[in-house]
């Protein structure tokens, strides 16, 4: 509801209280979509990421959860390491060259050889794990709340929690996460937006408006949501995908910089 608000006042151009000089509004952007691909309908997609040129996926649900790298142009797996029926998986980040999954609330985070995938370890997370990134320094975890967990990412214990707001309110629902051009992205559970969030003062700097896509995805079902954002730096290429989704689409953000080249 917080998003669609600020999403209504900056198309409007309304203040944010009446009586009141206006408040500074964040920038809401919209999307063209580039190309789409195939994703398999059966993935209830919790963490998405680029590296290397090779797409990894993240699934959950239990019984069902795997670690995955896939083929961009047809959507096949062509490497899946699957999660005891136990544990429900969730967001994915790589760290050199360690590849971290966490897990939802069994409290627990695998560690992988992400050349070849072979889980090497597994960490103590005190909090739900919902989405995870790298911003080069810390593992960044969200839980589900309004806060973002800066991990070491030798001990994964934090060092840092940063709450995230918007004009001043608590953004809650974050979940699968995404660190590009020195922001955090965030998918907001349950909406059809992405915030971008500053790592240091927790101010969300934008919203990405995905109104339109879940249609053109073809999804009707409730859990069918957006989760998954994949940047591929080299190239300038943004991913995002949803839980449950036919498709994986390559998106870019007109008026943004670099994403909207």
């Amino acid at each position: 509801m917080l998003l669609c608000a600020v999403i209504a006042r900056a198309q409007s151009g309304e203040s944010s209280a009446a009586g009141t000089a206006p408040r500074a509004e964040v920038a809401v952007y919209g999307y063209e979509v580039v190309a789409s691909y195939a994703h398999n309908p059966a993935f209830f997609t919790q963490g998405l990421l680029w590296h290397k040129g090779e797409l990894y996926e993240g699934t959950g649900r239990y019984g069902e959860s795997a670690l995955m790298k896939l083929d961009l142009d047809s959507g096949e797996v062509k490497q899946r390491i699957p999660l005891s029926a136990r544990f429900f998986g969730e967001g994915i980040a790589v760290a050199g060259e360690r590849l971290f999954q966490l897990t939802w609330r069994e409290n627990t985070i695998f560690e992988y050889d992400v050349a070849s995938l072979e889980r090497v370890n597994s960490h103590y997370l005190a909090t739900e794990g919902w989405g995870a990134t790298w911003d080069g320094q810390h593992l960044i975890v969200s839980d589900g709340s309004d806060r973002l967990f800066f991990l070491d990412p030798d001990t994964l214990v934090p060092e840092r929690v940063q709450p995230v707001r918007l004009n001043g309110q608590p953004v809650r629902n974050l979940n699968e996460l995404e660190f590009i051009n020195g922001e955090v992205w965030a998918n907001v559970w349950m909406s059809e937006q992405i915030v971008t969030i500053h790592p240091e003062s927790g101010q969300v700097t934008a919203v990405i408006d995905l109104r339109g896509l879940r249609e053109e995805a073809g999804i009707r079902q409730r859990d069918g949501v957006l989760n998954g954002i994949a940047w591929d730096e080299d190239n300038n290429r943004l991913f995002v995908t949803g839980k449950l989704w036919p498709k994986l689409f390559e998106i870019r953000i007109p008026g943004m910089d670099a994403i909207g080249q």
